[in-house]
C-alpha cells in the first residue's frame, strides 16, 4: 500500500520518511494518477480542514477512490462540535482526571502527534484521543472548572502549524507509527430495543409525509418495536433508544448529521448512518466514487477556479451546475450561455473549492430506484414540475414549490439494465436506503445522484408496494437489531 502525505505546499513537510510520498493538496485532488491509485492510505495535513475546502477535499475524494484518509471528513465535521467532541470522548474521564492531577494553571493545552505528546506523562491520554479521533495531528484544549477537568474542544492541526521545537520528535512519532504501530478501538454496542423515527414536523421538505410516518409506525409495531417520533429538541434522549430512523432531509452542518453521528457512537442501528449522509450530500464526492467504478452518468467536470474554461469545450451548453451538498432541486442550477455560466460558476466557487458541471439532458422524466440494504425495493417516475426543466420548481415565497408528479412501478416491469445500475450505484455508498437517480436518454441510462435518506410518501412512492414497503423497512432494522445483541452475546 502507498503511504502519502498531501500537504498543501511540499515544503509544508520537509522531512525524509523511507516509503512515504509527500504530495500538494492540488496534485492530489487533479492529477488523474491518483484517481487511478487503488490502495493508498492518505495522511491529510493540510492548512485547512473547513468544509468543503482543500483540506476537506483530500479527505472525501480519498475515501471516494478507495484509498483511506487520516483524518476523515466526518472526522472533521465531528470536531467542529464541542458538544459531540465531549460525546465522543466521555469515556476518557477518568484518564484526563489522573493524567491532568498535577497541573497548578486552570488551562491546559495538549499537541498529539501520531498518537504521541513530547511528554512520557501524557502518552496514554494522547494515545486514546488519537485512536478515537483517528487524526495524525492533534491539538487538545482542556479547562479546569470545580477541581475537574474538562475537554474544550480538539482541533486539527497542519504540519505548518508544529513549532520547531517540536519537529525532531514529529519525526520520530511520525516515524514510529509508519513503521506500524497501529491500533484500533473496540465497537460500542447497546441492549434496547426501540425505533426512533426523528423528524422536524416544521420542516415542509421532509422525506416522507405524515401518512407515511404513520405507516411506518404501524409497521414497526407490528414487527415487535417500540416506536417514537422524536424531534430535533431530544437530542438528550437518543441513547434511551435501540435504533434511529432518519425521516428529514439530511444535511452535514444539520442536526440530522448530529443525531445521525451520536446514535452510531452509541452502537445503535440507524439509518442514515453519517457516511451515507456525508458522501451522498456531496456531489463532488459522488462523481468521483462513480467514475473510478465506470458508473455510466452525464458527461461530469468537477470544477476548480483553474479549470473553468474547460466546460463548454467539455460539456457544450446548455450544461448543469451544481452546488457539492446541493438537496431537493436547491443548489442546481442550467447555464444557458457563456456570461451566464461564468456568473453562476463564480457564486458556487465562493462556497466550496470544488463544484460539479454537467451535461443537461432533456427528459420528460426522471427514474428513481429505491435500494434497501443492498437490494431494490421500489421504482418510481418523477415527472418534471410543470413548465420547468427539473422534477421541483421553487417558487419566490420561501418553502413553497411544485412537484410533478410521481408514478410508482413494479420493480418487475422497470427495464432490468436500468435497476442494476441503481443497485450497482448505491452499493458503492454503503448498506443503508437510498434512492438513485437516473435519465434514460438515447436507449441508455445515466445515474444523476445517489441520495441516502430518499423520499417515502404515502400516495408515491408506496403506489405498488402499498404497506409492504414499509414493513421492508422495519423488519430490517428489527433484523439488525438482532444481529447485534446477538454479536454481544457472542
Amino acid at each position: 500500500m502507498n503511504l502519502l502525505i498531501v500537504v498543501n505546499d511540499a515544503s509544508d513537510w520537509q522531512f525524509k520518511i523511507p516509503d512515504i510520498t509527500v504530495v500538494p493538496a492540488w496534485t492530489y485532488l487533479t492529477d488523474p494518477a491518483y484517481g487511478e491509485e487503488r490502495h493508498a492510505k492518505v495522511f491529510n495535513l493540510c492548512k485547512s480542514y473547513r468544509y468543503q475546502s482543500l483540506g476537506y477535499y483530500v479527505s472525501l475524494l480519498a475515501e471516494a477512490r478507495g484509498h483511506r484518509p487520516m483524518p476523515r471528513a466526518n472526522t472533521m465535521e465531528d470536531l467542529q462540535s464541542v458538544n459531540l467532541v465531549r460525546l465522543l470522548t466521555e469515556g476518557l474521564d477518568e484518564l484526563i482526571q489522573r493524567s491532568l492531577a498535577p497541573i497548578k494553571s486552570n488551562e491546559f493545552e495538549l499537541s498529539i502527534y501520531f498518537g504521541r505528546n513530547v511528554a512520557q506523562r501524557y502518552r496514554r491520554l494522547s494515545l486514546e484521543l488519537f485512536n478515537l479521533l483517528q487524526a495524525p495531528l492533534l491539538r487538545a484544549c482542556f479547562e479546569c472548572r470545580n477541581a475537574q477537568w474538562h475537554i474544550r474542544s480538539v482541533r486539527l492541526i497542519a504540519a505548518c502549524d508544529i513549532p520547531p521545537q517540536h519537529r525532531g520528535f514529529l519525526l520520530e512519532a511520525a516515524t514510529d507509527y509508519f513503521q506500524g504501530h497501529r491500533r484500533r478501538l473496540p465497537k460500542r454496542t447497546t441492549p434496547r430495543y426501540s425505533l426512533a423515527i426523528l423528524h422536524d414536523p416544521g420542516n415542509p421538505e421532509q422525506a416522507s409525509n405524515a401518512k407515511a410516518l404513520q405507516k411506518f409506525e404501524k409497521a414497526g409495531e407490528s414487527a415487535g418495536l417500540g416506536v417514537e417520533f422524536i424531534t430535533p429538541a431530544d437530542f438528550n434522549r437518543l441513547t434511551e433508544y435501540d435504533a434511529l430512523f432518519i425521516r428529514d432531509t439530511t444535511f452535514v452542518h444539520h442536526y440530522t448529521y448530529r443525531f445521525s453521528r451520536r446514535a452510531t457512537a452509541e452502537g445503535m442501528v440507524v439509518i442514515d448512518d453519517p457516511d451515507s449522509i456525508m458522501r451522498c450530500n456531496n456531489k463532488v464526492y459522488t462523481a468521483e466514487l462513480l467514475a473510478r467504478h465506470n458508473i455510466p452518468t452525464p458527461k461530469t467536470l468537477i470544477v476548480h477556479r483553474d479549470n473553468v474554461h474547460r466546460i463548454i469545450p467539455d460539456l457544450s451548453l446548455p450544461c448543469v451546475l451544481k452546488q457539492p451538498d446541493s438537496s431537493f432541486s436547491i443548489g442546481v442550477t442550467r447555464a444557458e450561455s457563456e456570461d451566464d455560466l461564468h456568473e453562476k460558476v463564480g457564486v458556487l466557487l465562493e462556497k466550496s473549492e470544488l463544484v460539479i458541471a454537467q451535461e443537461y439532458l432533456p427528459t420528460e422524466f426522471d427514474w428513481r430506484v429505491g435500494i434497501l440494504d443492498r437490494h431494490p425495493l421500489f421504482v418510481a417516475k418523477y415527472f418534471m414540475a410543470p413548465g420547468h426543466w427539473q422534477i421541483i420548481r421553487h417558487e419566490a415565497q420561501k418553502g413553497r414549490y411544485v412537484e410533478g408528479q410521481t408514478v410508482a412501478v413494479a420493480v418487475a416491469e422497470a427495464p432490468e439494465a436500468m435497476v442494476k445500475i441503481a443497485l450497482k450505484a448505491a452499493n458503492l455508498f454503503g448498506d443503508g436506503f437510498y434512492g438513485v437517480d437516473i435519465k434514460q436518454a438515447g436507449g441508455h441510462f445515466y445515474v444523476i445522484e445517489v441520495n441516502d435518506n430518499p423520499n417515502v410518501d404515502a400516495g408515491n412512492e408506496d403506489g405498488v408496494l402499498k404497506d409492504a414497503l414499509y414493513r421492508e423497512v422495519m423488519d430490517l432494522f428489527v433484523h439488525r437489531i438482532e444481529e447485534r445483541k446477538r454479536g454481544r452475546i457472542r
